[in-house]
């Protein structure tokens, strides 16, 4: 099981450029929606497998030369942002998740890498302005998403893998790339 994760994470790494990981004027963009909540209320804290997930995430790019760190103000995605931010002592940016165009633009301007934590309803979106391909909308129980996009003049290179716990659809089961957690 470790080693095929840490095969995995060299396939990720042949995915992205590679330029140096710390070349400046490169820009990276991880996305992901916020790991598993509580509950339905309006800002929820993350449920244990949650917490779970968001350890996992700092683990799988802790590594990976995040320079900046991007959450919506809701807890449930300060939480899934604070496991790495607090590895790599990164500030967490707040950003509107109603201007995900303004987002895009910021990202595309500012060298280095960036995880951006967002919602079911946003992070296809924010993918989508950044010039990726979204793939599929997000089902409000999948949690397993991290998008990978570079930017590139007027598109983006995007990929699409899956980690930790996956996400089996009721109609079309699961998904058969993943990153398992170790």
């Amino acid at each position: 099981m470790r080693r095929r994760f840490f095969l995995a994470i060299a396939l990720l790494a042949a995915l992205v450029p590679t330029t140096a990981w710390a070349q400046t004027d490169d820009v990276v963009v991880f996305l992901v929606r916020h790991a598993e909540k509580i509950d339905d209320s309006r800002d929820p804290d993350l449920s244990e497998e949650g917490t779970e997930r968001a350890v996992l995430l700092a683990r799988m790019l802790g590594d990976a030369g995040i320079t900046h760190i991007h959450s919506t103000d809701y807890k449930r995605t300060q939480e899934t942002a604070a496991p790495l931010a607090r590895a790599l002592a990164l500030e967490i940016h707040s950003y509107d998740p109603r201007d995900l165009p303004g987002l895009a633009s910021r990202l595309r301007d500012t060298p280095g890498r960036h995880l951006v934590v967002g919602h079911s309803n946003t992070t296809p979106g924010a993918v989508e302005a950044l010039g990726g391909d979204p793939v599929s909308p997000i089902d409000e129980a999948e949690y397993d998403r991290l998008y990978i996009v570079t930017p590139m003049g007027d598109g983006a290179l995007s990929t699409l893998v899956r980690f930790g716990t996956p996400f089996v659809h009721p109609e079309r089961g699961a998904s058969a790339v993943y990153l398992p957690g170790t």
